[in-house]
């Protein structure tokens, strides 16, 4: 928008016929409490590749997502709580994969959250749990028959993360999107206030907003839970969480794929979920796209960094978008009592800090334009307006305001993102404005600084066509190998203390018992790497089977990942310690293609070789062929792995997969 287009538009000369009166004034009382704007890591797996960003890449991506007044400055960050289980696009490690094992340096979560720290003290944490590993349930899949056994396993989370990573957490769930436990809620609350978190507030239940009848009901489950927070509510709440006079927040929402379209339905949710919802807080699903592409829900984050091979990163418009609200309010401010719709569509929040400082946040998002993953979103329509604000109270003696602008653009590339117009006068309290469509206006008392972006990252490049990983790390900065993407079980860094050889640093599944799922998953842990546009490729790699009851394997054309992982399909070469290897068509093993006997035993290296050459498919063993001529028609390409047939120990070293 130019100069002289902004000043045409605030004079309201022509471009809008409809005019809309609109009164802000504290005097008559504040609204809620405002609760901040935050974005969730994990559910899952979805930071995976941020961690092997080389620098200045990755600080460039955390300042991003959490440096104040610079971009998305974010004030919320949620996580995973690791349950060693798939979770969306891949599974988190937990910090007790057995009973007796504590570790808190597992997964990326500890380190994620200390860097958001680090770049804004104040940001708030939480918490929450997908999947639990199997010994949670004694046995079986549900986290619910021991509910001591479950918060004792919860609240050693939140204890590690202030012991080891000096980490406050504020908030913690329950159970995402399933079922919850108004008895095991009441024991987690019981058992936090013993062992002195009691400033930990539980949200529950992250899902719908049916735990709000029973609260209603329940005094003692009401005075459990601080926040009710559910996913996904379309801007809508029910009657019955209004009743519980409770918080209410929108505990994960957007999950939209990050184009202006997707930018557009976060716009809108961030406005209306307190103009429709009365919810003081509003989270992403997720916060960075930082997972394979070809995973569900590829850029359905804040931003995009799924390359760090390449250091290449994009930042996306709703990050911009997240700023208009971010960089003039914090958590602490309060609404303002107004209607909040506009007369010709769209909607305004005004937000004070109580001290004199106002923030009046404008978005006019069209219909097909801001249409978000999930719900349905009803039939509606905006029409160009002209918007006349009369501030009253403490405000009506205002001069000016500071004005930040966003249009967005879908018939071009040409987008306008935060851009700040300077001050606007306002005169005599009166303040008034064209409004178009798909635009989004900030108009602040604040003077926020606004640094400039960093130059453009490196341009993007394909996985590496010839790829190695020896494993050979004596202290690795993380527990899990680069770019490798753990789809069943957990596949972490380990050394073989007794193996005087070349295998003292190895990759070694390490989930052996099959966790409480938070989805149906494969009964055979695997790992994806590389390009999912790979049709011709040999990988190579030594597998140590560690019991008789194992089995291992390596594929390529891998076809699906994340929450479809079970029906992968692809060519897998499995080795069984009976002397047996099979090759399938399907990581479920029922498509067999060829059968045989190998040689193999357990607690000895084999090195497996698999050759994938247009619709031909070979094997070896130990360096000498094994099996040959098996034809492949489907699929025609996908990502190469390892995993192994079933939950228990297993090796691996030197993995070198080469695509032409």
């Amino acid at each position: 928008m130019t100069w002289a287009l902004w000043g045409f538009a605030l004079l309201g000369c022509s471009l809008a016929s409809a005019s809309g009166v609109y009164r802000l004034d504290d005097a008559l009382g504040l609204a809620s409490e405002f609760d901040g704007i935050g974005a969730l890591s994990g559910g899952g797996a979805t930071s995976r590749l941020l961690v092997n960003y080389p620098e200045p890449y990755r600080s460039q991506i955390l300042d991003y997502l959490f440096k104040p007044n610079f971009a998305a400055a974010l004030q919320i960050l949620k996580v995973e709580i690791g349950g060693d289980a798939q979770s969306t696009d891949g599974t988190e490690p937990s910090h007790m994969h057995y009973e007796d094992d504590e570790n808190y340096f597992r997964g990326y979560e500890w380190w994620l959250m200390k860097e958001a720290k680090k770049r804004n003290p104040n940001i708030k944490l939480i918490g929450l749990p997908w999947a639990f590993p199997g010994w949670v349930g004694r046995g079986e899949n549900w986290p619910y028959d021991y509910p001591d056994v479950t918060a004792y396993y919860i609240v050693s989370w939140i204890i590690g993360a202030k012991r080891f990573h000096d980490l406050d957490i504020d908030y913690i769930g329950i159970w995402n999107e399933r079922s919850f436990s108004s008895k095991y809620i009441k024991v987690l609350r019981k058992t936090m206030d013993r062992v002195g978190l009691r400033k930990v507030g539980i949200i529950a239940a992250d899902g719908e907003w049916d735990i709000a009848n029973e609260m209603l009901v329940d005094p003692y489950l009401n005075d459990s839970v601080e926040i009710v927070g559910a996913h996904y509510p379309g801007t809508k709440t029910v009657p019955s969480a209004l009743q519980t006079k409770k918080k209410l927040w929108a505990s994960e929402d957007y999950s939209t794929f990050n184009d202006e379209v997707g930018a557009g339905c976060w716009a809108r949710i961030l406005n209306q979920n307190f103009v429709n919802g009365k919810m003081t807080s509003t989270i992403a699903w997720n916060l960075v796209a930082s997972y394979y592409e070809d995973l569900p829900f590829g850029r359905c984050g804040l931003m995009t960094a799924q390359e760090p091979w390449s250091g290449h990163y994009t930042v996306n418009p709703p990050i911009w978008i997240t700023a208009h609200t971010t960089h003039f309010t914090q958590p602490g401010w309060y609404y303002l009592q107004a209607d909040g719709h506009l007369e010709k569509g769209g909607s305004y929040v005004a937000l004070t800090d109580r001290q004199g400082n106002l923030t009046i946040i404008i978005e006019t998002m069209t219909h097909d334009h801001s249409k978000c993953i999930r719900p349905l979103l009803s039939p509606y329509f905006v029409s160009p307006q002209k918007a006349t604000f009369h501030l009253k109270g403490s405000f009506s003696k205002l001069k000016s305001l500071h004005t930040w602008y966003s249009k967005l653009e879908f018939n071009s590339p040409n987008s306008t993102l935060f851009q700040s117009l300077g001050p606007i006068n306002v005169s005599e309290g009166v303040l008034t404005l064209n409004l178009g469509l798909d635009e989004v206006y900030t108009l602040t008392t604040l003077t926020a600084g606004f640094e400039k972006p960093f130059p453009d990252p490196p341009a993007s490049q394909p996985f590496p066509s010839d790829y190695k990983d020896d494993f050979n790390i004596r202290n690795p900065p993380f527990s899990e190998a680069p770019n490798f993407a753990d789809q069943t079980g957990v596949f972490e860094y380990f050394v073989n203390v007794s193996d005087p050889g070349e295998h003292v640093f190895t990759l070694r599944q390490v989930v052996t018992q099959r966790p409480i799922t938070w989805v149906t998953e494969s009964e055979h842990p695997i790992s994806i790497i590389g390009n999912y546009k790979w049709v011709n490729l040999t990988i190579t790699c030594d597998i140590y089977i560690e019991s008789n009851d194992g089995g291992a394997f390596i594929a390529g054309r891998v076809n699906k990942g994340g929450i479809y992982a079970k029906a992968a399909k692809g060519i897998f070469f499995w080795v069984f310690p009976d002397g047996t290897y099979r090759v399938t068509g399907d990581l479920g093993g029922e498509e067999v293609l060829m059968k045989g006997l190998s040689g193999v035993r357990a607690k000895a290296w084999h090195t497996l070789t698999l050759i994938l050459t247009g619709t031909n498919a070979s094997g070896m063993l130990n360096g000498n062929p094994l099996w040959a001529n098996v034809t492949i028609t489907d699929p025609g390409n996908g990502w190469a792995a390892i995993g192994t047939h079933t939950f228990e120990f297993t090796q691996f070293d030197n993995f070198h997969v080469q695509a032409n």
